[in-house]
């Protein structure tokens, strides 16, 4: 090789080393960004050899309600239903709030909190560290197939369910791309340290605009939520594996789900379009024998933001407070269909 060849493709191999190393300082810069402007809000418990991040509300003299757990789904943290649901219940119950297994603040835990199974032992696991023995399970998307298996496995522990547009059973195709990417052994890492963050910043907005659609977004949404913790590279690529374990966790997992016998209430919207309601409500009403479904016309993927009131109701009646959902319904002019 000639002195002039070797010298350019020695320059044009530190050109490269020195332009990974900034992206690399970037995205280091960029997640303690993501973390300085969104502080943590709740606790770090240790629950066996990993901490489990909670906000903890307790009730008051005159608590009308069991205590009540909310469990978030992908690329969220315990704020998404704590801004929903905190002001309006505080005081009824008791309340936990919860950052999953490797999401918000909380560790990730060994390789069992990438399966929605090791994630429902880590929230039973943090139940008991805050002294609650039983409590209804409030889920949303993801998480409820993690609440789907903590009914499985704590039956003891379920006073009732509450699921809120539930990813739950099998269902044709795939995931995007990017979990694929995010997800594998080595180029995954690099995917979720170099490209999520700043694609991610580039993208939130629409992404959060489609997650409501067709209901409009709360503008304060991001802000309010810390939804930037989620491009954070290590709770990108851990919501990446969720995504990717999911499909055939769900496939061996669900047809055990007749086995639950807590009081149910699934609410979904007719607009869903990122967990579809044919595929994963109806079959978990079908599977749950005396659940209640909830179907909202024209709405989307975020009850419980859009209905929180509706979802409240839900959480009084598995409560046994006598709240009519059917006459919820009928006061509805037809936009909720109940079905038994």
């Amino acid at each position: 090789m000639r002195p002039a060849t070797r010298n350019a493709m020695l320059l044009l191999a530190s050109f490269c080393l020195l332009a990974l190393a900034a992206a690399f300082a970037f995205s280091a810069y960029q997640a303690a960004a993501f973390e300085r402007n969104n502080p943590n809000r709740g606790e770090r418990i240790d629950i066996g050899g990993y901490r489990m991040n909670s906000v903890y509300m307790p009730r008051s003299e005159g608590a009308d309600l069991p205590a009540i757990v909310f469990i978030h789904g992908a690329s969220a943290n315990l704020l998404d239903p704590m801004i929903a649901f905190g002001d309006k219940l505080k005081g009824r119950a008791d309340l936990l709030f919860l950052d999953r297994p490797g999401f918000g603040f909380s560790d990730r835990g060994g390789p069992q909190n990438a399966y929605p199974d090791g994630q429902a032992d880590a929230i039973a696991a943090l139940m008991r560290k805050r002294g609650i023995d039983r409590a209804i399970i409030v889920s949303h998307s993801f998480g409820g197939a993690i609440a789907a298996s903590f009914a499985l496995n704590y039956k003891e522990m379920v006073a009732g369910l509450l699921f809120l547009s539930p990813a739950t059973h099998p269902w044709p195709g795939g995931i995007e791309w990017y979990y694929d990417a995010a997800r594998l052994p080595v180029l995954g890492w690099l995917f979720s340290t170099l490209v999520a963050p700043p694609v991610g910043l580039a993208a939130i907005n629409k992404a959060t605009q489609v997650v409501f659609a067709p209901n409009p977004r709360p503008d304060d949404y991001i802000e309010r939520t810390s939804a930037y913790l989620a491009l954070r590279p290590h709770a990108f690529r851990n919501n990446a594996v969720d995504i990717a374990n999911l499909l055939d966790y769900v496939k061996r997992v669900s047809p055990r789900y007749r086995e639950i016998k807590a009081p149910t209430v699934i609410i979904t919207g007719d607009a869903d379009r990122i967990v579809f309601p044919e595929i994963h409500s109806r079959q978990l009403h079908a599977d749950i024998a005396g659940s209640k479904l909830l179907r909202v016309h024209n709405l989307g993927h975020k009850p419980d933001y859009i209905v929180t009131d509706l979802a409240i109701a839900a959480i009084e009646s598995l409560a046994a407070k006598s709240r009519d959902l059917d006459g919820l319904a009928r006061q509805a002019e037809a936009q909720i269909i109940v079905e038994d």
